[in-house]
């Protein structure tokens, strides 16, 4: 019993982490773009919005899990290395944006919310996705 007990503390503190790691994502991505994403995604159903914010998150979900996987059975190096890693990948994904942005004609926090679909919400979507898997390879 006391062993279930301490799995569900452990997953809880993992849970925990993860998802305040998703939260910071998520305040990154509502600050890179021109309006409240919450208004943009929900209320307008931007998809645009909605693809650069679910690519953040899984993303940081990636990097997490590949911390998790990391620390062999080791909480404290489990947890301490999904929160460090996971905020490791969010500056790298910001960085990812901001020399996108520059490297790409236009503003492209205003492309990426644009009511119409345009491509360039995919390369920036990818960028999200490939910045939590090397850094998930860079894990283990």
């Amino acid at each position: 019993m006391q062993t279930l007990v301490t799995d569900l503390l452990v997953t809880l503190a993992y849970g925990v982490v993860g998802v305040v790691l998703m939260g910071i994502g998520y305040v990154l991505v509502d600050v890179a773009t021109p309006g409240r994403l919450n208004e943009l995604i929900w209320t307008q159903r931007n998809r645009n919005a909605a693809l650069l914010l679910a690519s953040n998150l899984a993303g940081v979900g990636i990097t997490v899990v590949a911390a998790i996987v990391a620390s062999e059975d080791d909480f404290v190096l489990g947890i301490v290395g999904a929160a460090s890693y996971g905020v490791l990948g969010l500056v790298i994904m910001a960085a990812a944006f901001v020399l996108l942005d520059v490297a790409t004609p236009g503003k492209l926090g205003e492309i990426l919310v644009d009511p119409q679909p345009h491509p360039a919400v995919w390369v920036s979507s990818v960028i999200h996705l490939a910045t939590g898997a090397i850094i998930a390879a860079a894990i283990s």
